[in-house]
């Protein structure tokens, strides 16, 4: 069996793979659990001169390598070289930081001295999504190899020559054989994978289906697993709000990647008083993006990644039309070969409608209107999604308690959703759990170990005698 590789400009066929056989699959897994037993021996000075190699590569590369990304999945080549860059940040952030991070946190207790360690847990099996094809794999490769892990990586299907690609940069940069894999497999061998005893805990970024399907299955086998989801992100526009700059970040909160983000602003939910305003300046900047070739460096709208993404895309807008809903741009097909969609912005939309029900993974925003600011916190929060919100209003001690209302892992108050090295990653709700990045990241993949020395010093401090 093979899997092919599809240019979404133009159609066209980049390359064909061919499936790895069960021989295969074994043997990348055995290279990596026998991998994991010399890594986790590393220093950190060893670790950390790794990845900082790693993030030379990459700057050193960018051209070629986001140009492999755009012909896979059609992301705009400026932000498909942002992506590399971001890449490398992230791998010299915690070259840096990994350490302090992770270094032993003493405990005052009854022991002679007691304190906790943190310890690799071994081969983390990654089952990453397409929309970014390198930043999905660093964001969890540069703190689980920094912690002493090592990894496998399933990737989606259409974006394999990235795939086998990511592994070649890890084997040229020194690491060591076996300790990334990649395997080339369909989906229906995701279980089989997670089941294997030589795999100690999952990521998944991916839809809601897969999450609830990967969290299923590594809870039957006891495998620690993080799982970030989609998200249907509200972007509200309050009455005090920068109209200007509100509608000009919603453009790229939306249309960012071709609107192919889990954290890409969706739902935009204004404040009665201004949504007329608002609407104007949202329509007015929307039309000014240009879509065409994704190689070209003028181009701020690729092709979607796949058709079938599109034909999705254009039910969920054509329904909520019928529901209601006006159209104030896009709505169609782009002209010719490739799977466009044009930029596309809807309002009047209400909760019982698709565009605001599910998310829209493509290049259309919903509009919604609110009464006032308890009804457009009613709204944000109507979603079975909780990942990430954008709040505008320049009451910024109001902000801060409104943020502690909205049911998401992050509130960027006059900013756009994004994901950075510093700040801890994920969702609540049907957007997943667990943590990536920062502090909280690099801790998902480890064993947090007591260790306790005695003879004890004193009596324990406890209310009961029994021992647990």
């Amino acid at each position: 069996m093979s899997i092919q590789s599809i240019n979404p400009a133009t159609e066209e066929i980049l390359e064909t793979f061919e499936l790895f056989n069960q021989a295969q699959i074994n043997d990348a897994l055995e290279q990596a659990y026998q991998a994991r037993l010399s890594w986790r021996k590393t220093s950190f000075a060893e670790r950390s001169a790794l990845l900082h190699r790693l993030a030379r590569y990459l700057r050193d590369r960018k051209e070629e390598l986001a140009r492999a990304a755009t012909l896979e999945m059609g992301k705009p080549i400026v932000e498909a070289e942002a992506e590399i860059e971001k890449c490398a940040w992230n791998c010299d952030f915690y070259a840096e930081n990994a350490e302090k991070f992770l270094a032993d946190e003493h405990v005052k207790t009854n022991a002679t001295e007691s304190y906790i360690s943190f310890q690799p847990l071994g081969v983390v099996l990654a089952l990453m999504p397409w929309n970014f094809p390198y930043w999905q794999v660093f964001r969890f490769a540069a703190p689980a190899f920094m912690a002493g892990n090592v990894a496998v990586l399933k990737h989606a299907s259409n974006v394999s020559r990235v795939a086998l690609d990511i592994e070649r940069i890890f084997r040229d940069c020194g690491l060591p054989e076996g300790a990334f894999r990649t395997v080339l497999v369909p989906g229906s061998q995701t279980d089989p994978l997670i089941a294997d005893p030589r795999i100690a805990a999952v990521t998944l970024t991916g839809s809601e289906a897969a999450g609830i399907s990967v969290a299923g299955n590594s809870g039957q086998h006891l495998k620690k697993h993080v799982l970030e989801l989609g998200g249907s992100d509200a972007f509200i526009v309050l009455e005090d709000a920068d109209l200007d700059g509100a509608a000009q970040m919603a453009v790229r909160a939306r249309f960012q990647n071709t609107g192919q983000s889990c954290i890409c602003a969706k739902r935009f939910i204004v404040v009665e008083s201004v949504a007329d305003v608002f609407e104007q300046k949202f329509v007015a900047e929307t039309a000014k993006l240009r879509m065409g070739d994704p190689l070209d460096r003028a181009t701020q709208i690729g092709p979607m990644a796949r058709g079938d993404l599109r034909e999705t895309l254009h039910r969920q807008v054509q329904d909520t039309l019928k529901q209601g809903a006006r159209l104030l741009l896009g709505g169609k097909f782009g002209p010719g070969k490739g799977y466009y969609y044009e930029p596309t912005l809807v309002t009047d939309v209400t909760p019982e409608m698709p565009m605001f029900r599910e998310e829209t993974f493509g290049p259309a925003a919903a509009i919604i209107r609110a009464r006032d600011t308890e009804h457009a916190i009613e709204l944000a929060n109507d979603s079975k999604f909780g990942l990430g919100g954008n709040l505008w209003t320049r009451n910024i001690d109001r902000a801060r308690q409104i943020a502690c209302h909205l049911e998401s892992g992050s509130v960027f108050i006059n900013g756009m959703t994004a994901s950075d090295p510093r700040l801890p990653f994920g969702g609540v709700k049907h957007s997943g759990y667990g943590r990536e990045l920062s502090a909280f990241g690099i801790r998902e993949f480890v064993n947090i170990q007591t260790i306790w020395i005695g003879p004890a010093v004193s009596a324990p401090v406890t209310t009961t005698t029994a021992s647990e």
